[in-house]
């Protein structure tokens, strides 16, 4: 083990502890990333609203967190014209919405689904921030 130090070219083993102690809490700090749930429509316009969704997911990524857009993942194997398919991917998303740290929902418009997926976060006490398409934090 490297010895640290003083100004005095002493060694100090002390703060070198301390300055090791420090360095790794900050490695620890950068490797950690919350969870986010991304709300945004899919019904309609799939094609476009699935490409948002993936701009949202990116944008959450490139602010340090990890992204979990349930409506990028379900409709992959689950039909959502299909009413009993549609309320099970909600079903998994809610059980999904309790593992994150907070729910960003994006666009003007709150689809029928994103309602209840914004009453589900608020009865959990999740925090909800909102934004605009381009990714601009907005209030309500």
């Amino acid at each position: 083990m490297a010895e640290y130090k003083n100004a005095e070219g002493y060694a100090d083993p002390t703060a070198f502890g301390a300055f090791c102690a420090i360095e790794k809490e900050e490695k620890a700090l950068r490797a950690f990333r919350p969870i986010v749930y991304i709300c945004s429509p899919y019904a309609g316009d799939i094609e476009n609203n699935t490409a948002a969704a993936r701009r949202y997911s990116r944008f959450a990524v490139e602010a340090g967190y990890i992204p979990i857009a349930p409506h990028l993942l379900f409709p992959q194997f689950l039909d959502d014209s299909n009413p009993k398919e549609r309320e099970l991917g909600l079903f998994f998303g809610n059980a999904i919405l309790s593992k994150c740290t907070e729910m960003w929902v994006f666009g003007d418009r709150i689809s029928e689904g994103m309602e209840a997926e914004i009453k589900r976060a608020t009865w959990k006490g999740h925090r909800i921030r909102y934004f605009s398409e381009t990714c601009e934090e907005v209030t309500r």
